[in-house]
């Protein structure tokens, strides 16, 4: 079951900000949430501990439910590369991930939002489906019907754009749309979490 409460919070349990939005509550408030907050200290928590709040940082920061994450995992540990980086690599391939990388959202929980009403497609064809898989060479972009939705026009503007794009799109922003030019790599992918430490969660 996805997580719906407030986005914040999350961030806070995690330890690191998760969104742009959490970036300046995270200031103001750098420890987890709740009466004893304060007086957590995260660095006590055991091993398990540290494993499973990797894995949970990965599924917030994709907004995945835990069944789907499950379901990556055991993609991944099918393919012939490191299975961490497997995974990191077939959760940023998702359309939502790469809609909010591409700069047309502002959160992954916009750009989830953004695709079941069915404002963006890819190749020309309407997808309503978040967790859909952009292959190499495959173009999003945000259909003409719905273009001039106050949204889209600010990111247009490049409202929500990161300072850097990500080496594995070429974004044409004004024009509302990105073409993944070539699968992620592991490198590439500014996610704040350790992988490895996931991994040893579902290895254990």
């Amino acid at each position: 079951m996805r997580y719906t409460g407030p986005k914040v919070r999350l961030s806070r349990r995690a330890g690191v900000p998760l969104t742009r939005k959490a970036v300046r509550y995270f200031e103001q408030r750098p420890y987890p949430p709740g009466e004893h907050g304060r007086k957590t200290n995260r660095r006590n928590a055991g091993d398990y501990g540290l494993r499973l709040m990797e894995k949970q940082k990965l599924r917030w920061y994709y907004d995945v439910s835990e069944r789907q994450l499950r379901r990556y995992w055991d993609l991944a540990v099918r393919k012939p590369g490191a299975s961490g980086a497997e995974l990191v690599t077939l959760l940023e391939s998702r359309l939502a991930s790469l809609v909010l990388r591409a700069g047309l959202a502002p959160s992954i929980y916009a750009a989830r939002q953004y695709i079941s009403h069915g404002h963006i497609a890819v190749d020309g064809r309407k997808v309503d489906i978040p967790s859909y898989l952009v292959k190499p060479g495959q173009t999003v972009s945000v259909r003409e019907r719905s273009r001039r939705m106050q949204p889209f026009v600010a990111a247009a503007e490049g409202v929500h754009a990161d300072e850097r794009t990500a080496p594995y799109l070429s974004v044409d922003l004004p024009e509302l749309r990105f073409t993944l030019t070539h699968r992620p790599e592991r490198e590439q992918i500014a996610v704040p979490v350790d992988e490895q430490l996931v991994v040893e969660f579902y290895s254990r």
